[in-house]
């Protein structure tokens, strides 16, 4: 189905006129040449009409006035005529003699053809064209969630009889688009989460014990003075194209990094030489000692990459799942039989994006013809699983104004403040951030913000009417946040204009905003995860700072390297100290991540930046069922 088409449904919407004559609005067969069924026919006459359409009402029409709307010949008309009635459309009472107009009875509203198809196309598994039956912008916002909830509930697991036994396949939604898949310019948790699916770093950071784990290094080694560094790799590790791991891998992953400019290089200025001693020995020699080095090993910028392969045409990677297909309408995932690990159970994990969604919620649930039951209550659970980070609010500097005004920035603090924000907004908001730490501001003690303050602080910082632009991306929880704090400001006489932007460009957002409402989630190794916050001069802090105050930054991270852990932590905390003094950022809240599972769903772990670890989980199904 050809889904320009689909257009004329602004009947649904408009069609004010009183008339109930047809009117040939389009020329449908030049517009819809791949449409040549009788839903297209349906959607086409149903469009024609001037007024607001109404089932079982007889409408008068002569078969030549038809034959102008399809665009075909009186002949053809009756054959589609015949084909509608045969589909329950339409009721047609052809005009006998002289005088006598012929009729049409329309038997289906445009919404429930429009609900029937979206149900034929996700069981065709035209899933793209199901999408953007949903996206187009003549669908109003009521037909457009009971839409969504169809195609949710085919979200989930099914059986794909693609080979005997049949492949086991999860199907998840997203609302926002992939980015650049590349490790060497990771911008976002979602794309880190897919790389991990694709690709293996030489070591994994464990949280829980805060310890480094083999991967595709199964040993390593340091000197005392934390200046040289050995990895040992696994034999027989293979890349998703065939070829044998070797150490060349690793170290041309690492010159691929340098040949790239890449925004992570700031993390390896310490490497002064790499050695390759064998197939499966490599060797770091540094400048200078460093005790942070495995992180830097284990981080997704370090994936490890073929060496034969260019990863920005080809996303070949050695981790449980190779890259089928990746545009952007969706992004597919198999399951990589030679994977050196446990190979996942999943066969196929296939994400498609659907931009207007409104719910965050990642869709798990089963289709209930495929559920075993392995629990008295059937139904669709939740998992809820906290971000290591929290929402936030910058200022950018290099614009000229009243941000540069302390005071002005301390007004703004009042305004966005964490326990309004969780009482009036609630949604995934779950605890006041005073870090991207939870523990850290979880010692905070809270107090009410007061407006008439804020107003105080607001009229001595010499704000002169001004209109403050604010970006966030559109997102639901930072679309709100941005409305919701323009709102409070009004009340204080403070102009706030929103501006949304739809894509991660820190220096284009830069150009545009003064204020920037913004989301960090950190990887379970939290260390790595804010130092790299800190330093990577591609990010919104970076681009909204000036050269004094990142150099002030810089200063207190100077010998972060050198220190052991605990000393590291508190290093951190002191640019977090500054950042909050100063009120160069404004933390918002801790946010919730949530998933919707089923109870026939196995293997449920939170993986990196919190999303499920797609490569443990697995379908007790029902092998009585014939699948989807």
């Amino acid at each position: 189905m050809h889904f320009y088409a689909l257009f004329y449904i602004i009947i649904m919407i408009k069609g004010e006129s009183k008339s109930v004559r047809f009117s040939k609005r389009f020329s449908p067969l030049k517009e819809i040449a791949e449409m040549d069924n009788s839903t297209a026919h349906f959607l086409t006459l149903a469009a024609s009409v001037q007024t607001p359409l109404k089932t079982y009402d007889p409408y008068p029409i002569t078969i030549n006035e038809i034959a102008s709307i399809l665009c075909c010949t009186p002949r053809n008309v009756k054959f589609i005529l015949r084909k509608l009635e045969d589909n329950q459309f339409i009721q047609w009472k052809p005009g006998r003699g002289r005088g006598h107009i012929s009729e049409i009875t329309f038997l289906s509203s445009v919404e429930a053809v429009l609900e029937d198809s979206l149900q034929d196309l996700i069981k065709k598994g035209k899933m793209k064209d199901a999408i953007e039956l949903i996206g187009l912008s003549e669908v109003n916002e009521p037909l457009k969630e009971r839409l969504l909830t169809i195609l949710n509930k085919q979200m989930g697991f099914r059986i794909e009889w693609e080979a005997a036994s049949g492949l086991d396949v999860l199907r998840i939604t997203r609302n926002r688009r992939m980015e650049k898949l590349d490790p060497a310019f990771v911008v976002s948790a979602f794309q880190s989460y897919v790389l991990v699916q694709i690709c293996n770093t030489l070591i994994t950071y464990d949280s829980t014990s805060d310890t480094f784990l083999p991967s595709l290094a199964h040993m390593w080694e340091t000197n005392k003075e934390y200046t040289s560094y050995t990895f040992y790799l696994r034999k027989g590790v293979r890349f998703h194209h065939g070829r044998i791991l070797t150490s060349r891998d690793v170290k041309d992953t690492y010159q691929r990094l340098l040949n790239l400019n890449s925004p992570a290089l700031c993390h390896y200025q310490d490497i002064k030489n790499v050695e390759l001693q064998g197939d499966y020995r490599i060797r770091y020699d540094l400048h200078r000692s460093n005790q942070f080095f495995l992180h830097l090993f284990s981080c997704v910028h370090m994936s490890i990459l073929p060496y034969d392969v260019d990863f920005s045409q080809e996303a070949i990677g050695t981790g449980p799942y190779r890259l089928q297909n990746l545009s952007d309408k969706a992004l597919v995932l198999c399951a990589f039989d030679y994977y050196f690990g446990m190979r996942p159970l999943l066969d196929k994990v296939e994400i498609w994006y659907l931009p207007e969604q409104i719910s965050h919620e990642r869709q798990y649930q089963l289709p209930s013809s495929e559920i075993v039951n392995v629990s008295p209550d059937h139904s669709n659970n939740c998992i809820d699983y906290p971000a290591l980070g929290c929402r936030y609010l910058l200022f950018n500097f290099h614009r000229i104004g009243i941000l540069h005004n302390f005071l002005f920035r301390q007004a703004l603090g009042i305004l966005y403040n964490p326990i309004h924000l969780i009482r009036e907004l609630g949604g995934n908001r779950i605890t006041p951030a005073d870090s991207f730490l939870p523990w850290i501001s979880s010692q905070r003690e809270w107090e009410e913000p007061i407006l008439d303050k804020a107003k105080e602080l607001l009229n001595a910082s010499g704000y002169q009417g001004e209109v403050i632009t604010l970006a966030f991306m559109t997102k639901l929880e930072e679309s709100e946040e941005a409305e919701w704090l323009m709102n409070r400001c009004a009340s204080i006489g403070l102009q706030i204009k929103l501006q949304p932007v739809t894509e991660f460009n820190p220096e284009k957002v830069s150009d545009i905003a003064d204020l920037l409402i913004a989301e960090e989630i950190l990887e379970d190794d939290w260390q790595w995860g804010m130092i790299h916050y800190f330093k990577n001069t591609s990010n919104h802090l970076n681009n909204f700072l000036l050269e004094s105050q990142r150099s002030l930054l810089n200063r207190v991270l100077t010998d972060f390297t050198q220190l052991p852990t605990g000393e590291r932590a508190e290093r951190l905390d002191q640019v977090e100290g500054i950042l909050r003094d100063q009120c160069w950022m404004l933390y918002g809240c801790h946010i919730n991540k949530r998933a919707q599972l089923n109870q026939s769903l196995f293997g449920v772990q939170t993986g990196t930046y919190g999303f499920l670890d797609i490569s443990k989980m697995w379908i007790k199904n029902d092998l009585s069922s014939n699948g989807s």
